[in-house]
């Protein structure tokens, strides 16, 4: 059974690994590989493993994830109360549900927030996050109003993603920000330098999204033309041409450690970082319960300071070939 983490200073805990939704109705694979019964399986049994923290969002689908998720829990044996939900606000979508800007305006987040509590067949939402910083309204404006959610009973926790270190800190003076949601693996390790040391001085806990590497860290990926129109990685820099080559040479020390151990390379990049500190609950997605098993394994991986010292060396920033969005997705990044 996994152990819990405390994330933030307001008593926020959650399975020291969690599961990321995303890719069971978003983003990752074609509709026609999408198995709803194995979504839900997956979401069934992950509860049974005892992972409590689920991560979805109106941007998914959009909408979808959430009434996913919903039906997983109506129909699994536990009890609402055994699982953490995170959820997102903080886009516009035209009518074909495609993303077409951002928005925190104080009566949309509210307008947001109640349409994720009908969806997801809720009285609250346990962490709430602004998907991304919305240069148009004042952070103390967006927290503001998210406090006076939390004030109603509607949300218990508050939590920022891909947020730089201003806004952090103005989002934390005006109410307790308790997690910071953002990109960090072996693969991508921009946040240390300053983003972690400053959620370690305001006691902020992480969240790391895409702890595989989008699939590089677990040895299974292709290039990106070989994925089906609608996925992802087709437009990720790091599948690309030269990159892609680059990457799979820099990923050979991770599966060379795990070939030593006896474990999957995934699991050792789950293990490095939930080594890198208690305040850390990595969300890694899958649907399907052959991976879902993997990854909550990864917290039975202990790891020797050489070997975390090896893995920092191996996948050291500048060791990985290009950047971890195309130019667009880098524009929405708060830093």
């Amino acid at each position: 059974m996994l152990t819990t983490r405390t994330l933030g200073t307001q008593g926020l805990t959650a399975s020291a690994i969690g599961l990321g939704l995303m890719g069971m109705s978003y983003a990752y694979g074609s509709a026609d590989e999408r198995d709803e019964r194995e979504s839900i399986a997956t979401i069934h049994r992950a509860l049974e493993l005892g992972v409590t923290f689920f991560d979805t969002a109106e941007a998914y689908g959009p909408y979808e994830n959430e009434r996913l998720f919903a039906r997983a829990l109506k129909s699994a044996t536990a009890h609402r109360d055994r699982a953490v939900i995170a959820t997102k606000f903080g886009f516009r979508f035209d009518s074909k549900g495609d993303i077409v800007g951002t928005d925190s305006s104080p009566e949309h987040i509210r307008e947001a927030v109640d349409g994720s509590l009908s969806r997801l067949e809720t009285d609250h939402i346990d962490l709430l996050y602004q998907h991304r910083v919305d240069p148009a309204v004042p952070i103390e404006d967006v927290i503001g109003a998210m406090a006076d959610l939390v004030r109603e009973g509607k949300v218990r926790f508050l939590g920022l993603s891909e947020a730089g270190e201003a806004t952090i800190r103005r989002a934390h003076s005006v109410h307790p920000i308790s997690v910071l949601q953002s990109e960090y693996s072996l693969w991508e390790r921009n946040l240390e330098p300053r983003i972690i040391p400053l959620l370690r001085e305001l006691r902020i806990g992480l969240v790391p999204f895409a702890p595989l590497g989008r699939g590089f860290r677990t040895g299974e990926v292709k290039r990106a033309e070989e994925y089906p129109e609608g996925d992802y990685r087709r437009g990720d820099p790091r599948y690309q041409g030269e990159n892609f080559d680059a990457n799979v040479r820099a990923a050979s020390a991770v599966r060379d450690l795990a070939a030593r151990k006896g474990v999957k390379p995934g699991q050792i990049a789950l293990a490095w970082l939930l080594h890198k500190g208690d305040d850390i609950v990595p969300i890694p997605g899958t649907k399907r319960l052959k991976y879902l098993e993997e990854n909550v394994a990864a917290a039975d991986v202990s790891l020797t300071t050489a070997e975390m010292t090896t893995l920092d060396a191996a996948l050291a920033p500048g060791k990985i070939s290009g950047q971890r969005y195309n130019a667009e997705r880098m524009s929405t990044v708060d830093r």
